[in-house]
């Protein structure tokens, strides 16, 4: 599985990079701290791929990185997708190597 460090993401944001940011974890989590992903929680991701870019980079994040990877793994195996990046650590790893 492919995956980018918090400082590669940070690098996509601030360059303005052609790039998609997916947040799949739970409403309630996104509503407390974000880092303007697009939020499609995991649960509903197969019933919103269609929403998921194939044609650029997409990085698809959580908490700690584990949900995202189960995510990826599943898109990459039903549906082909062979773009996706998982965020190293999560969003916990982002604040605290990077902040808000």
């Amino acid at each position: 599985m492919k995956e980018v460090t918090v400082q590669e993401l940070k690098k996509l944001i601030d360059t303005k990079a052609d790039y998609q940011l997916i947040d799949v974890r739970e409403e309630y989590e996104f509503d407390e701290v974000n880092i303007n992903g697009e939020l499609i929680p995991m649960g509903e991701v197969m019933d919103n791929v269609e929403k998921i870019s194939k044609d650029k980079q997409v990085v698809v994040h959580c908490r700690s990185g584990k949900r995202s990877a189960s995510v990826i793994q599943a898109l990459e195996n039903q549906h082909g997708f062979r773009n996706l990046y998982n965020l190293k650590g999560g969003i916990l790893a982002y604040i605290d190597e990077i902040g808000l």
